[in-house]
Formats: structure tokens, C-alpha cells, sequence
């Protein structure tokens, strides 16, 4: 069942490609969260990594904290074990944190079903957006809409966001 607007984020405890393990606990000093259900393979997410590492940066100095998560089964999709989760990470420079979920609990409980797939959570952690990054995922320089920058803008604002829920698009997570 996906999560509604207004739902509590579930809890997780989930290792992370810089060697520690991380909790939705141990974010709780970030006035907003983005959880992003991500992997290695899926071109939609490759498309969206570098806009990623732009908003983690932009906005970090306001305390806003990117999560992706790959629950990607591994055995039938090797490009997304942990190991060259690690690596992605390093060769890309993710500036965010990038965790495994290899039960795929997490996913669940999410209700995710793509990658990318975003769950913007305010401080306290109560979903307030759900959705896509933006309105062109192929082409960085035709976007009209920038919903994950919209909704940031407006919950650090203390305003509540225009938009709450928009078609998550991408590949479908790979469940075992």
C-alpha cells in the first residue's frame, strides 16, 4: 500500500555506501528528508543523478538530507549490489547518502514502485509530496517544472507545497 499525504515515514536501519549504517532516527535534526528510491541501471535514474548532487548541494546549508535507497533484487540485476553501489557512489560523487535495502522491507513499506521515486517528508516526517524530480527527465535544459525544488522551497518557506503528488516515472523496482 503506497504511503498517503499526511502518513508518518516508515522507519529504516540500512547500510550505506560510506561504510556506516543509517536510521530515519539518526536524520531527525533535518528540517526535511527526500527519500529517493533509486539503483545503478535504470537510465531514468542515471539521467537524474547529477540533478541530484545539485539539489543535495543547494539546499543542504538549509538542512534538507537526500536519501536514495536501492532495493533492486541483485541477483538477477548485478549492476545494483552493494558493491557497485559503492562504486557508483565514488565515481559519481553522490553527495547524499546512498543505501542498500537488500530485504526490500523498506521499499515496501514504502509502497515504492520506480526508480526514481521521491518521498519528501517534512520535520515531522510527515509526507507532504510524492512523486517525480521534475517535468523532463531527458533533457535537464527543457524543464518547466522543478516539483522536488518547488516543494523544498516551500516547506523550508513553512508554506505547504503547491503540488503533493505527481506520476513517479522510471523502471519499475526489481523485486525478487
Amino acid at each position: 500500500m503506497p504511503l498517503l499525504i499526511g502518513d508518518p515515514a516508515p522507519a529504516f536501519s540500512l547500510p550505506g555506501t560510506d561504510g556506516r549504517t543509517h536510521s530515519l532516527d539518526g536524520l531527525s535534526d533535518k528540517p526535511v528528508l527526500v527519500v529517493v528510491f533509486s539503483c545503478n541501471h535504470c537510465p531514468y535514474v542515471q539521467a537524474y543523478e547529477d540533478r541530484l548532487v545539485a539539489i543535495q548541494r543547494d539546499y543542504a546549508e538549509r538542512g534538507v538530507q537526500l536519501v536514495a535507497i536501492n532495493s533492486n533484487d541483485d541477483v538477477h540485476y548485478p549492476e545494483d549490489s552493494f558493491e557497485q553501489m559503492v562504486a557508483r557512489a565514488g565515481a559519481r560523487r553522490f553527495n547524499f547518502l546512498y543505501l542498500r535495502d537488500a530485504s526490500q522491507a523498506t521499499a515496501r513499506a514504502y509502497g515504492a514502485t520506480h526508480t526514481p521515486q521521491l518521498f519528501v517528508f517534512d520535520r515531522d516526517r510527515r509526507l507532504r509530496y510524492t512523486g517525480k524530480i521534475d517535468d523532463n527527465w531527458q533533457n535537464p535544459k527543457a524543464v518547466t517544472r522543478r516539483y522536488l525544488r518547488e516543494v523544498l522551497d516551500a516547506l523550508l518557506d513553512g508554506r505547504a507545497p503547491a503540488e503533493t503528488q505527481t506520476h513517479a516515472i522510471g523502471c519499475t523496482i526489481k523485486w525478487r
